[in-house]
């Protein structure tokens, strides 16, 4: 085998191994755009409005977890909806300002009312 036909050997073999990196870079990127729309579609789209009610999540509470503690903290109220899904709410007892990403935000609301249940004991009911 002489070195020219060596040389044009290797190049092939370069071209070869180049393509399939191509080829990978592709499928790598295809495969990144599938998983980010199927991610994207289970991305609940929450819209708010200046005067919203809203509670804010206490990201902290994963350093010291307890079943029965609330990670939820406010309410708060909205005072400007920015683009992009920026939020600033005000704390209606200090009258601060905080600006959060709305992802951490799920409405507050009021005015539910409870309902009484009547209880009926098994044991006092008449025989049919």
């Amino acid at each position: 085998m002489d070195m020219t036909e060596a040389s044009s050997k290797q190049k092939l073999q370069l071209k070869e191994l180049e393509e399939l990196r191509l080829a990978a870079y592709e499928n790598s990127r295809i495969y990144k755009e599938k998983t980010k729309a199927a991610q994207d579609k289970l991305i609940a789209k929450k819209e708010f409005s200046v005067g919203n009610k809203v509670l804010l999540y206490n990201s902290r509470l994963k350093l010291m977890p307890s079943k029965l503690r609330s990670r939820w903290v406010g309410p708060f109220v909205v005072t400007h909806v920015f683009p992009y899904g920026a939020i600033e709410i005000m704390d209606e007892s200090t009258t601060k300002k905080l600006t959060i990403n709305g992802q951490r935000l799920k409405h507050f609301y009021e005015g539910f009312t409870e309902h009484t249940v009547e209880e009926l004991s098994l044991l006092d009911l008449p025989s049919t």
